[in-house]
């Protein structure tokens, strides 16, 4: 493995150096946390790889490090394995390795973020059959346990069950050359790769928190990548924007007054004006949204469309739950997180505007990451009031399941409350293949929208690539989560 060589001019074969500055410093390399998006951009397709892949365009699966894969009963399905790899330590990949990675992340107690996200803490048995085959089995039938393992990276089976690694190795492009905590990580061409070499020999990741530094970075010729561009400094010259499959929306705490009065909820998305919202503060980087999840995701309905704003039926709304007893004067907490997405204070502010004026006491908290997550993740705060949580959610794996598991079942991670027939319904739909399941899910938003209203869907929200002159990149829906450096080329077409 080549020394880093940071300071490598851009573009020339041999000992480039692409430079890559983020918002801000993973807070691990671990790979069975490669679902976060700030360990995932580093991580995901560089130093490791799953077993299948999701196309961010059309959304279908790509053989990676499994060449087929089948289901051979309704619970149980097999993988065939590519061989001739090796990980970056030299040690042979095979399908003992693909079978220890998933049981490592699922089964152990190492409390991996993939496991509760993509997998709901349900656990699979797995087993390696032969050095190039193994097999998944579920409790229950599970028709899209492929796409679940497009999650999961691979890792050597000596990898530490004990404990998460600081510097994974992988079987991917590029290997760890070093994390300095604080400054800098790099990462080294792995020239023992199965697959296509990436044209740039080093990666260089630094962390700038202002945009404003990370566009100048851009600017000045200083980076080639910049993560989580503002559009106040973002230039034709300077950016590029993508869909990033995130959607911002209101989450509604169900369990206290007056929010527990659906008619509030309902006002509350009557008084919303998604449109100007988009217009005067997202800009071209929102779009007004009906449901938690964008176009492309199995379970998209077509046939919502973002409520149109009605201050005059919002208030009547509000008047008819006072008039029931309903404590519709109680003061509301709109919490948001400094930095969530551009202008996000901004954001607070019309929302509490347009929430005033339909005759509800709003005040705003703006909070920082971990506060924020108090808020979002169960268990919930205790004695807080009413809350109006901004979230932005994204669904990278491209499939309603896992929009409902975190933040519409009853008694699920993200979700205040629910119903039971929300949660038959998503059960339902989570069991089906297909056609009938991307309809299933389409009902279920649908059916959220007019039954539950816990989500006031603010708009379907688009990234801010920095992209330098000087390199060539498309980016995608996945590149918030997943930014493979290999395919990124010079602009002048040279590199190997």
């Amino acid at each position: 493995m080549a020394n880093s060589d940071a300071g490598g001019t851009v573009g020339t074969a041999g000992g480039s150096t692409l430079r890559v500055v983020l918002d801000q410093e993973p807070p691990t390399l671990e790979p069975c946390e490669s679902s976060l998006a700030s360990t995932g951009v580093v991580v995901r397709s560089n130093v490791t790889e799953p077993l299948v892949e999701r196309d961010p365009d059309s959304g279908a699966l790509r053989p990676l490090l499994a060449t087929d894969w089948r289901q051979t009963t309704p619970t149980t399905w097999s993988f065939d394995t590519r061989s001739g790899v090796t990980f970056q330590n030299g040690q042979p990949f095979t399908a003992k390795d693909a079978a220890f990675s998933i049981d490592r992340a699922v089964n152990s107690d190492l409390a991996c973020n993939v496991d509760g996200y993509v997998f709901d803490d349900s656990g699979v048995e797995v087993r390696a059959t032969s050095a190039t085959r193994l097999t998944v089995t579920t409790a229950n039938p599970d028709p899209i346990l492929p796409l679940r393992l497009s999650f999961i990276e691979i890792v050597p089976r000596t990898t530490s069950t004990e404990a998460k690694v600081r510097e994974p190795i992988g079987t991917g492009p590029y290997a760890v050359g070093g994390w300095q905590t604080g400054v800098s990580i790099t990462l080294d061409r792995n020239d023992t790769y199965w697959g296509k070499a990436p044209a740039f020999a080093h990666a260089s990741y630094v962390w700038r928190s202002e945009p404003s530094v990370r566009a100048a970075m851009i600017t000045k010729g200083e980076a080639d990548l910049a993560t989580a561009l503002d559009p106040m400094d973002a230039t034709e010259e300077n950016s590029v924007a993508y869909p990033n499959n995130e959607t911002t929306a209101l989450r509604l705490d169900g369990r206290e007054a007056p929010l527990d009065d659906i008619r509030v909820r309902k006002a509350i998305d009557l008084a919303v004006d998604r449109q100007a919202i988009s217009r005067t503060l997202f800009g071209e980087l929102g779009e007004p949204a009906a449901q938690l999840v964008p176009k492309g995701v199995v379970g998209f309905n077509d046939g919502l469309n973002p409520t149109e704003p009605d201050p005059e039926d919002a208030r009547a709304l509000v008047k008819a739950a006072a008039a029931d007893g309903v404590p519709v004067d109680r003061q509301i907490t709109l919490v948001a997180r400094n930095g969530q997405f551009p202008r996000v204070a901004e954001t607070a502010e019309a929302l509490q505007y347009q929430m005033a004026r339909i005759g509800l006491n709003v005040k705003i908290l703006m909070t920082d990451t971990a506060e924020h997550l108090q808020y979002q993740l169960r268990p919930l705060p205790e004695n807080v009031g009413p809350i109006a949580l901004l979230i932005m959610h994204g669904n990278q794996a491209g499939d309603a399941a896992f929009t409902a598991s975190q933040y519409l079942l009853s008694g699920s991670p993200q979700s205040t409350f629910g119903t039971p027939e929300l949660d038959r319904r998503v059960a339902a739909a989570t069991a089906l293949p297909g056609e009938r399941r991307q309809d299933a899910f389409a009902k279920v938003f649908a059916y959220q929208n007019e039954a539950v209203a816990q989500y006031v869907h603010l708009a379907h929200m688009r990234g801010l690539l920095g992209l330098s002159s000087s390199v060539r990149y498309k980016p995608n829906s996945a590149t918030g989560d997943e930014l493979r450096l290999a395919e990124v080329g010079p602009a002048d077409g040279k590199g190997r």
